[in-house]
């Protein structure tokens, strides 16, 4: 069992940077592979990051790459995504997730345990 709490979420304007933070409880945190979504108002939740349990490997999704970094820090049971760059199109909510899957997976059907969200929101 993971339970996931984010935070960093906040109000920006379009160009700057926002870092958001998912803290885990458990033990077993560095077993496994962990992913951000977001879901804005009318839209279905769409993948953003992913990095798997070592921070070995990283996906993005295209509307995010070279924009957003995702890392982790195992010994403190975090992943963080750093937003540089933002747009308006990046505000929704922001969920991280828990994946117990053998290999890194970029949809949300893999994704065990979820937080319970964090605003973004981006002004033009």
């Amino acid at each position: 069992q993971v339970q996931l709490v984010e935070s960093g979420g906040g109000l920006v304007q379009a160009g700057g940077s926002l870092r958001l933070s998912c803290a885990a409880s458990g033990r077993t945190f560095s077993r496994y592979h962990m992913g951000w979504f977001r879901q804005a108002p009318g839209k279905e939740r769409e993948f953003v990051a992913a990095i798997s349990w070592g921070g070995g490997r990283t996906y993005y999704a295209d509307s995010v790459k070279g924009r957003f970094t995702i890392s982790r820090d195992n010994t403190k049971n975090t992943v963080y995504l750093q937003m540089n760059s933002l747009k308006p199109e990046d505000t929704a909510v922001y969920y991280c997730a828990a994946s117990s899957t053998v290999d890194l997976k970029t949809s949300d059907l893999y994704y065990n345990y979820w937080g319970q969200g964090t605003q973004v929101t981006v002004s033009s």
